[in-house]
């Protein structure tokens, strides 16, 4: 009798531990959680200096029908080690990743990062306009 009850415990258990370790939601590229969400925005913005300090002189402008970031930064600022940092819509990411520091100093040419939304499916480029505080 004690047979019976281990193996109707094991025809039990084994179908259940095999459901749980299955992989009901997909993964992208980086390990992060694909989603149904299609919001694809930046909702804010700010430049880190080398001193691990903010060195925005205002709150930046978004502008996220035209996909286009305007801040000013502080007079004397060095443009060439400044951290970006995004504040996203949930579950998107940035392309290019943020891997550190970043040269901003050639203010004719500003940076592109493009915004994906949780499903992977819209992507939307946006633009960081620097200007130096007079």
């Amino acid at each position: 009798m004690k047979n019976y009850i281990k193996i109707i415990v094991i025809f039990i258990l084994v179908p259940l531990v095999w459901a749980g370790c299955k992989k009901d939601f997909p993964i992208d590229e980086d390990g992060l959680l694909i989603t149904d969400r299609a919001q694809c925005y930046v909702s804010n913005f700010d430049l880190i200096g080398s001193d691990l300090l903010s060195v925005r002189t205002k709150t930046p402008l978004i502008d996220t029908v035209a996909q286009i970031i305007n801040i000013e930064v502080q007079f004397g600022t060095d443009l060439k080690n400044l951290y970006p940092q995004f504040t996203l819509v949930t579950d998107a990411k940035l392309d290019p990743k943020i891997t550190g520091k970043v040269d901003f100093s050639d203010l004719l040419n500003p940076k592109v990062y493009t915004v994906v939304s949780g499903n992977r499916k819209v992507k939307k480029p946006y633009t960081v306009f620097i200007t130096v505080q007079p």
